[in-house]
């Protein structure tokens, strides 16, 4: 990727985008649709990310999808851009309707194994790491939370 920008200046241009894309939801009340991903090692252990921007905490790798871009696409392109990361197995979860913003918004969830070690970009993901799912780290966001509940249950 070319990198035109200092990435210190690449992550404060994040922050300001992401406050006024939050309040362009808000006003809009229309966020669109996204993806995040389970991924997770061979041992079951979870991938979780740290942005550079928004609430500080550990997230599902995701974002949001391109215009006629299928989920599945999304989901293997969020990991390449964030983590340096392909996946294998990737298995589609489910759909969650939810507020994001104070707008509605659709999320697809998939799950499957990282086929190599997470790189971070160090721009939009500052950290990236595997966790057992016995002993996730804090902040861990609601929906994060919610959504490895939904892949624990899918997996008996």
């Amino acid at each position: 990727m070319l990198r035109l920008i200092p990435d210190p200046l690449y992550r404060a241009a994040l922050r300001v985008a992401y406050r006024v894309r939050h309040r362009w939801r808000k006003l809009r009340g229309v966020t669109g649709r996204g993806v995040c991903v389970i991924a997770h090692d061979l041992e079951g252990q979870v991938l979780l990310v740290r942005h550079s921007y928004g609430p500080p905490g550990w997230y599902l790798p995701g974002g949001g999808l391109k215009r006629k871009e299928l989920p599945e696409q999304g989901a293997r392109r969020e990991l390449r851009e964030e983590i340096g990361c392909g996946i294998e197995g990737l298995r589609f979860l489910g759909e969650v309707d939810e507020t994001l913003s104070d707008a509605p918004h659709t999320a697809y969830v998939f799950s499957g194994v990282v086929d190599e070690m997470p790189r971070p970009d160090g721009r939009e993901v500052i950290d990236a790491r595997f966790f057992p799912t016995h002993s996730l780290p804090e902040p861990l966001s609601g929906a994060t939370r919610r959504r490895l509940a939904m892949w624990q249950d899918r997996r008996g």
